[in-house]
């Protein structure tokens, strides 16, 4: 099954993908790796989940944002992929930012939301190395950034 039928069955939609906010790229290949700059919380209609996890987002509302940076982290590479998300042989990192209260612990369950479904788009292909931290805040308030890096 190609990326684009396993889309179709997950029922996902890509958004556009989200144009840079300051001076750098969205994306970067360099050899057979694929650099995705940090994708926000930007929902496809433009408005950001904003917040500290912990105070403003719940665990779940969390996850949720990370899921909409894992969207954005797709449409990036389909982007430079000219399409064709076929091309990925991998998916080697995420690092993932969590704008929390000092005293909250489950940064790798807020990440889990763009893990998962990174996993599940291409499966075992989509099995990744990762970090999960926190921060205490994030560029224009957004509750989770997501980089990431694929192999083609």
């Amino acid at each position: 099954m190609s990326i684009e039928e396993k889309l179709k069955d997950l029922k996902i939609t890509l958004p556009k993908a989200p144009d840079p906010v300051g001076a750098y790229v969205a994306s970067k290949i360099s050899g057979n790796l694929i650099f995705i700059s940090g994708q926000v919380s930007m929902q496809p209609n433009g408005k950001l989940i904003t917040g500290k996890v912990g105070k403003d987002l719940n665990l779940e509302e969390a996850q949720q944002a990370a899921r909409v940076c894992g969207l954005n982290i797709l449409s990036q590479l389909n982007k430079i992929c000219s399409g064709n998300l076929d091309k990925v042989k991998s998916c080697m990192k995420l690092t993932g930012y969590v704008n929390s209260v000092e005293d909250f612990k489950q940064q790798p369950q807020v990440i889990n939301g763009a893990s998962d479904l990174i996993s599940s788009v291409f499966e075992n292909k989509g099995k990744h190395t990762r970090a999960a931290v926190s921060v205490n805040s994030l560029p224009l308030g957004a509750a989770v950034e997501i980089d990431a890096i694929f192999e083609i």
